[in-house]
């Protein structure tokens, strides 16, 4: 039995009172008056609380399409095959940091070994990367020279 019904059973209960214009009797009526107000109040915002859920689930739905549409496909366009050059997971990366901006920049061993430019991506400022060793023999850490002798003198 729904709220409104059993609004409707009082009413129906005091009307075969036959309440007169008494004090207790016009208490009862505006009683049963205002429960009808608050019935009818609770089933409208039922049915509006019941439509919203169905705009939401719709909208739920709809954005899930475009999830998928958006995001599905482009794992199609990085499906890299394990010769192509695009992507390569082998490849080094080291993280540096901009001098200018402090921004964590992640650069591949091939472009820093590279004769190019590199530039911040986030402020344009040129890097400068000194490659030369501190190896006090002058060599570039390749020549076999023991440094462990050398760092203990």
């Amino acid at each position: 039995m729904t709220l409104t019904e059993k609004v409707s059973y009082l009413k129906g209960l005091a009307d075969g009172l036959e309440l007169g214009d008494s004090k207790q009797d016009k208490l009862l009526k505006t009683i049963i008056e205002v429960l009808d107000d608050l019935a009818v109040t609770v089933d409208e915002l039922d049915d509006g609380y019941a439509e919203l859920c169905e705009q939401v689930d719709e909208i739920d739905e709809d954005l899930s399409e475009l999830e998928d549409e958006l995001f599905d496909d482009d794992d199609d366009d990085f499906d890299f095959d394990d010769d192509d050059e695009a992507f390569d997971d082998d490849e080094d990366y080291f993280e540096v940091e901009c001098p200018a901006c402090k921004e964590s920049i992640c650069l591949s061993a091939d472009l820093l070994e590279s004769e190019e430019s590199v530039h911040c991506p986030n402020c344009s400022t040129e890097l400068e990367f000194d490659f030369s060793s501190d190896c006090e023999c002058g060599c570039d850490c390749e020549c076999g020279h023991d440094h462990s002798d050398t760092e203990q003198q």
